[in-house]
């Protein structure tokens, strides 16, 4: 079992490192308290993910469309495909996400956490900064680089 990393509010801890998989897949658990703050919608220039939900309740946003993720349900969200979520309920929710192929790491939001939790206002171009370098590609509300599902 890895070790927590905490970023802001939200909780990561991988269960599968590219190392333990021959970079097919990374896998790990992230936990939302309710209205946490969360990252940024943003899109995987080159792996998909899949979340499975195993505690409480995280509504998705993926290509424009809002989709709660409850214990059982799964959510594949393609790269190239503007998502984000939110917990809007009561309880923290739990959810497994799979990485494919395993390019994002622990390595990404342990940066990302140091970046969020050093106090005082974010970093907004460190965030940023590295976001793109591990394939993330953020998108700010009402940005034209919208990309919806069905044009995937």
């Amino acid at each position: 079992m890895g070790d927590v990393i905490q970023v802001g509010q939200v909780q990561v801890r991988f269960r599968l490192e590219k190392e333990q998989t021959g970079g097919s897949l990374t896998m790990f658990e992230f936990r939302v308290p309710p209205r946490a703050r969360v990252p940024v919608p943003h899109y995987h220039e080159t792996f998909d993910e899949t979340a499975y939900g195993l505690e409480g309740a995280l509504t998705f946003t993926i290509g424009g469309q809002k989709t709660e993720l409850k214990p059982g349900d799964v959510a594949f969200i393609p790269r190239g495909v503007v998502h984000g979520f939110e917990n809007l309920g009561e309880t923290d929710a739990l959810v497994l996400s799979a990485i494919t192929p395993g390019i994002l790491g622990p390595e990404f939001f342990r940066e990302i956490g140091e970046a969020v939790n050093a106090g005082g206002p974010p970093d907004i171009q460190r965030i940023i900064a590295i976001m793109l370098r591990h394939g993330l590609r953020p998108v700010m509300p009402g940005s034209q680089e919208q990309k919806p599902a069905a044009n995937v």
